[in-house]
C-alpha cells in the first residue's frame, strides 16, 4: 500500500508534541534559534527547522525583479527555505541595472543613493535591488544566508582589515531588523588564510546583528570547526563536501563523496553546535568540478548527499545546481563549469524536484530526540556506495540504502514490542508499509528492484503503540 508523505505526518505525529506555528505578521518571519541540546535550529516559537538549502549565490547580481520573483517561487514550491547568496561576489559587481555595489571597490564605501524607489529604475541602487530581494523572500517564507564578502576577495588582498571592519558594520546594523537573515561568513575560503579578518566580520555581524545566527562556509573538503568552533560568533557549523569523486580527493582526510564523515567529525566537538552540509556537489556540475568532459554529478547523486548527511546528525541540507548558482543566461559568453542548461529550465531539474521529501520525511517524526546510531546495522554496513545509514529517535528509527543492498537490523533500539515497517522512495516521496514485526532480534529488510546505484530506499520503523 502506497500513501502520500503529507499523509504519514497527520499518522506519525499523533502521539508526539510538536509546537504549534503561531499566526506570524505579513513579511515578518519567526527568528531562527538553536536548539536546547545544540544539535538543531528551531523558530522563536518553538517550532523545528529542517534547513533545505538552495544555492543561488549570484542572485543579487544577475537577475531583474520579475526573474527575481520567478526564482523565488519555484523554490517555494518546491519546499527550499533557505536561499544561499553571494552579497559581493566580486569588488567590481553591479547588479543587472548596472547598479555597483561599492565605491571604487572599496567594501568600505557601499554605493548606496538616500531613499529607496522600487519602482523607478533610474533610483535604483545595488543595495535597494538586495533589499527588495530579501524582502520578497520573507513574504514567501524563505530566509536568506548572506554571505557579506567572497573569500577570494580576501585571500587576494583586496579587503584590509579595517575596510572588513566598515563594511561587516554597515551590513549588519542595516539588516539587524530583518528576522529572514542568516550569516555565511568566509565564502569557499579557509579559515587559516585571514583569520583575523573573518573574526572581525564574524565579530561585527555579532554584535550588531544580535539575533541572526552565523557560521562560516569553508573551502572544499573542509569545515568551519577547523578554525572558529570555539569562537563565539559562530552559532553552528558548517562544512563543505565538494565536487570531487572519491579518485579525486587529495586531501589529507581523503573522505572522498562520504560526506556524513564531516558530520561526524563535527558531533564529536565539544561543545556541541549544529552542522550541515553547506555544498556538496552540485546537481548538472562535471565530477570534479573543472572539467567537462567529465561525468557530470546527477540527482541519484545529490539524494545520497542529503540523506547520509542528515542521517548522521546534519540539522539541514544545502541543495546546488550548476547553473542555478550561476544563473548561466543565453546572453553570457562563457558558462563556468560547463553549464549546459539556462537556470529557467534548471530549476525544475530532477534533484531539486526530490528534495522536500527528505524534509517532509524528517518533520514527520518527533524531531528533537533523532539521534545518529549505527548499531541499527547488524552487519554488512558497507562503504562507498554501499554504505548503510541509520538514525532514530524514541519510537521510530530509519535506515537509508544508495543502492537497494539488504539491510540486517538490528531491532529493539526504539520503544513499544511491535513495530510497523515501511519503505520510504526518496525519488517520490511515497510511502510502501511492508508489515507489522517484533521488536527484538535481529530482522532482514529487502528493498524493492535490483541492487544498483540509484536504486535507494529509505527502512522506516514506527513504534507500535
Amino acid at each position: 500500500m502506497k500513501i502520500r508523505i503529507v499523509l504519514l505526518v497527520l499518522v506519525v505525529l499523533f502521539g508526539c508534541a510538536q509546537p504549534v506555528k503561531k499566526e506570524v505578521e505579513q513579511q515578518k518571519l519567526p527568528l531562527l534559534k538553536i536548539s536546547e541540546n545544540k544539535r538543531f535550529l528551531l523558530d522563536e516559537d518553538g517550532n523545528p527547522f529542517f534547513w533545505l538549502g538552495d544555492t543561488g549565490w549570484l542572485l543579487f547580481s544577475k537577475l531583474d525583479r520579475e526573474e527575481v520573483i520567478k526564482y523565488l517561487d519555484n523554490r517555494v514550491e518546491k519546499g527550499f527555505n533557505v536561499i544561499q547568496v553571494m552579497v559581493v561576489h566580486s569588488l567590481n559587481v553591479s547588479n543587472i541595472y548596472g547598479d555597483s555595489a561599492l565605491v571604487q571597490g572599496d567594501v568600505s564605501q557601499p554605493a548606496v543613493t538616500e531613499g529607496t524607489n522600487f519602482e523607478d529604475t533610474v533610483a535604483y541602487d545595488f543595495w535597494d535591488h538586495a533589499d527588495f530581494i530579501i524582502d520578497e523572500a520573507e513574504k514567501r517564507g524563505l530566509y536568506m544566508a548572506l554571505v557579506p564578502v567572497w573569500g577570494t576577495n580576501v585571500k587576494a588582498g583586496g579587503v584590509s582589515r579595517e575596510q572588513a571592519d566598515k563594511y561587516s558594520t554597515f551590513l549588519a546594523k542595516r539588516y539587524a531588523g530583518k528576522s529572514n537573515i542568516i550569516w555565511l561568513n568566509g565564502g569557499d575560503t579557509m579559515g587559516s588564510d585571514s583569520t583575523a579578518t573573518w573574526n572581525i566580520i564574524g565579530e561585527n555581524i555579532h554584535r550588531y546583528a544580535t539575533n541572526h545566527l552565523e557560521t562560516f562556509h569553508p573551502f572544499g573538503r573542509k569545515q568551519s570547526s577547523l578554525w572558529f568552533h570555539d569562537a563565539e560568533w559562530l552559532d553552528f557549523n558548517m562544512f563543505q563536501s565538494g565536487h570531487r569523486r572519491y579518485d579525486q580527493d587529495d586531501t589529507e582526510n581523503a573522505y572522498g563523496q562520504d560526506n556524513y564523515k564531516y558530520v561526524q567529525d563535527d558531533y564529536r566537538m565539544i561543545p556541541p553546535k549544529p552542522t550541515i552540509d553547506g555544498e556538496p556537489s552540485y546537481e548538472g556540475i562535471p565530477q570534479g568540478l573543472h572539467d567537462p568532459a567529465e561525468p557530470f554529478w546527477n540527482d541519484n547523486d545529490i539524494r545520497r548527499y542529503a540523506y547520509w548527511s542528515v542521517f548522521a546528525g546534519a540539522f539541514g541540507f544545502t541543495y546546488g545546481n550548476s547553473a542555478v548558482m550561476q544563473m548561466h543566461k543565453p546572453e553570457d559568453k562563457n558558462a563556468a563549469y560547463g553549464a549546459r542548461e539556462y537556470w529557467t529550465e534548471a530549476i525544475d531539474m530532477p534533484g531539486a524536484t526530490q528534495m522536500h521529501f527528505l524534509k517532509d520525511l524528517i518533520l514527520s517524526k518527533c524531531y528533537f530526540d533523532r539521534v545518529p546510531d549505527q548499531s541499527l546495522i547488524a552487519e554488512g554496513q558497507g562503504d562507498k556506495y554501499d554504505y548503510q545509514i541509520a538514525t532514530r529517535g524514541n519510537d521510530y528509527a530509519m535506515v537509508y540504502t544508495y543502492n537497494g543492498r539488504e539491510m540486517k537490523i538490528a531491532m529493539g533500539k526504539i520503544a513499544e514490542e511491535k513495530v510497523t515497517a515501511s519503505w520510504f522512495n526518496p525519488r517520490n516521496g511515497e510511502i510502501t508499509i511492508i508489515g507489522e514485526y517484533e521488536n527484538n532480534g535481529t530482522q532482514n529488510f529487502d528493498p524493492p528492484g535490483e541492487i544498483e546505484d540509484g536504486n535507494d530506499w529509505v527502512l522506516v520503523l514506527d513504534s507500535v503503540k
